[in-house]
């Protein structure tokens, strides 16, 4: 028998405060076409040897593509979940509320881990057949995988062991994991978050804190502890973002500022004279005790003249109109598709990425295959994006009208 609703009545001579309705604001295009951006040159960079390398943000930059993804998937967690975590949210529907879709979502991030992990294996051990190339179980981090598979089996579940190429997923999933506790401090004070991650990320450069792996020695590619400050900031842009503001005010000494590190950059990587200059000082400087992480580019523990590369050339990018334009037009329009389906064509370039490292590498001599795989693997990632894309409205559709996802009634038998 159906219960009737319950409801709020007023008594007579008082009214029931009603807040207006929420206006959902429109979704920045950029946030979009940038991951999208960052996913196609992700899965340029894992097809080693094409030409197409050479022209990712990686050679222009000290930081690259992982960066810029570890920025948007802060921002877009923040966007996601954020609202369920506020003060009001939390006392009308409970904190757990707003948690477990974030562990959740980690959780889903752990098994697309798994699944590129088991098709890494399945593509290189079937390319090491197919072209007789045995080598190619000694790459990627996968000699352990059959000379070791009791302890490396093990590894790769607990996430202690992790394929090259395929490393990228289990800090995010970590991330996304401790991301309630993040959001809770940021929404109540966001600057308690940034002087926080500050504080973690300065602690694990000093004194070399990783998670470990398992059976190899050392500690994982992407540290999650030092890559959650990347997290952190792109969590507390989206935070700003659903207030409508800005985490960093448009400011124009800045702007020049952040413009002219980008170009000291491009300086220091293309006038070797200068670069060689730069070079030896911050070698000084670590000789005389600075810190590593202060005064490399390691990208484990995320040095700091990657980080400041990344967060100027963001900072730079968000205060140019033109640049919201763009990502708001047509010709953006791919990146946006591409973004909107972050998780899936990230597998989906990963997997393909494998697969194309393979066929170069059993067809050395073939110099079609270098131009033409990547271009192929983008349209198949742009193809499966689509499918996806197309997918949800029917399905929105399937569920107003009672279609194929309707439950049947359950009839009590007397």
């Amino acid at each position: 028998m159906q219960q009737p609703e319950h409801k709020l009545v007023s008594f007579p001579g008082t009214k029931t405060p009603s807040k207006p309705p929420a206006v959902k604001r429109p979704r920045d295009p950029r946030i979009d076409a940038f991951r999208g951006l960052a996913l196609i040159m992700i899965f340029i960079d894992h097809v080693p040897g094409n030409p197409y390398e050479y022209l990712t943000i990686r050679n222009f930059t000290h930081s690259d593509a992982a960066e810029a993804f570890f920025i948007m998937s802060g921002l877009a967690a923040a966007l996601a979940y954020s609202g369920r975590l506020t003060p009001e949210a939390r006392a009308e529907h409970g904190l757990m509320n707003g948690v477990l879709p974030m562990w959740k979502r980690s959780w889903t991030l752990y098994l697309a881990h798994i699944f590129m992990t088991v098709w890494a294996i399945a593509i290189f051990s079937a390319a090491a057949g197919i072209y007789n190339l045995p080598e190619l179980l000694e790459t990627i981090n996968l000699r352990q995988v059959f000379g070791n598979p009791e302890e490396s089996l093990f590894g790769i579940a607990a996430l202690t062991h992790q394929l090259g190429y395929v490393n990228i997923l289990p800090a995010y999933s970590v991330l996304l994991f401790f991301a309630p506790a993040m959001l809770l401090l940021g929404l109540w004070k966001p600057k308690a978050l940034l002087w926080t991650a500050l504080a973690i990320w300065m602690a694990a450069g000093l004194w070399r804190l990783n998670l470990p792996n398992f059976p190899n020695p050392g500690g994982w590619f992407f540290n999650p502890i030092s890559w959650e400050l990347l997290f952190a900031i792109g969590m507390l842009t989206g935070l700003a973002m659903r207030r409508g503001e800005r985490f960093v005010p448009v400011s124009r000494p800045l702007f020049w500022a952040c413009l002219g590190f980008c170009v000291l950059v491009l300086a220091w990587k293309f006038i070797p004279e200068f670069g060689a200059v730069i070079n030896h000082q911050m070698a000084r400087l670590y000789q005389a005790g600075i810190p590593f992480h202060l005064t490399t580019h390691d990208k484990t523990f995320v040095a700091l003249p990657r980080l400041l590369n990344i967060l100027a050339l963001a900072y730079v990018l968000s205060c140019l109109p033109s640049v919201t334009r763009f990502c708001a037009g047509k010709y953006a329009a791919p990146l946006r598709l591409l973004g909107q389906q972050g998780l899936l064509v990230f597998c989906t370039g990963t997997v393909v990425a494998l697969a194309f490292q393979v066929i170069m590498a059993g067809n050395p001599l073939s110099v079609w295959m270098g131009w033409g795989l990547p271009p192929l693997g983008i349209v198949i990632m742009l193809v499966i994006a689509w499918m996806a894309q197309t997918r949800k409205p029917a399905r929105r559709e399937a569920q107003a009208q009672g279609g194929v996802v309707a439950k049947p009634e359950k009839r009590r038998v007397s």
